[in-house]
């Protein structure tokens, strides 16, 4: 099959650089965001919850390769494939982590906790600010009253500005419900950087998906009516169970090939 997908941004988009796993970095009205940051070795890694997932991959850049970071975007704190050793440590070194109410909490200094629609201004380096807006996510099949004792607690984010693009960051969500109350709220959308991958655990929810499966993912951007999808969250751990090609094929299938962008890999 044929395919007209880019690996590269097209002229009136910005970068957004991969690394792997769900870590990506893009520069955004003058500041500088990363998604969960994963820049630990491969290898088997516990998490918070208790359970030990393997990296099959190293990340394409270490953090010293980033230069400044401005906020991270962490979806949660609470799996390892989402937020590893070497990613807290360098939490340290930048000012804001916008995350979930109890990451906030568990993290202290320099994090702050969003709760669904709850927003936050930061003020650009020429002038003018950027909102951030906490949005819904849940980590698994299912309503997010069932999902979170197993999961633990996710949040998306929506950055807006004047004068600049509508971008959506999903964090570990599986549910198309909560994308189309993002929708409803913001659409449509210039760029999604949606987690994706199909993680799955025979112990959990009968192995269903605990984040978007490719085909979820390509009906995510038309629900969003979004111009452009980066995918990320879907390489380099054992436990993702789709990949590249299966979200290529999916964007395919859906008539939506020219919307995926798999970004600018590594540093």
């Amino acid at each position: 099959m044929t395919s007209s997908v880019t690996t590269t941004p097209s002229t009136d988009r910005f970068p957004v650089h991969v690394y792997g796993g769900p870590t990506a970095l893009f520069e955004y009205g003058g500041l500088r965001f990363l998604t969960d940051p994963t820049f630990d070795a491969p290898g088997d890694h516990l998490s918070g919850t208790g359970v030990t997932l393997t990296k099959t991959a190293p990340a394409a850049a270490s953090p010293a390769d980033l230069g400044r970071v401005d906020v991270v975007l962490l979806s949660h704190d609470e799996h390892a494939d989402n937020l590893d050793d070497s990613g807290r440590a360098l939490l340290a070194d930048v000012p804001l982590t916008l995350t979930t109410p109890g990451g906030g909490r568990r993290l202290g200094a320099g994090a702050r906790g969003l709760a669904d629609w709850e927003a936050v201004t930061l003020d650009r380096p020429g002038g003018g600010t950027v909102t951030v807006t906490g949005v819904p996510a849940v980590h698994g099949p299912g309503p997010r009253e069932s999902v979170e004792p197993f999961t633990g607690e996710v949040v998306g984010f929506v950055l807006t500005g004047d004068g600049l693009p509508t971008v959506y960051v999903s964090g570990d969500n599986a549910s198309l419900d909560a994308v189309r109350e993002i929708a409803d709220r913001f659409g449509p959308v210039d760029t999604a950087v949606l987690f994706a991958g199909a993680p799955r655990f025979p112990f959990l929810f009968d192995g269903e998906p605990l984040v978007l499966d490719s085909a979820q993912a390509a009906e995510a951007a038309r629900i969003l009516d979004a111009r452009r999808v980066v995918p990320v969250h879907y390489d380099s751990w054992a436990h993702f169970t789709e990949g590249r090609e299966d979200l290529i094929t999916a964007f395919d299938t859906a008539g939506l090939a020219k919307v995926l962008d798999l970004g600018v890999p590594g540093a």
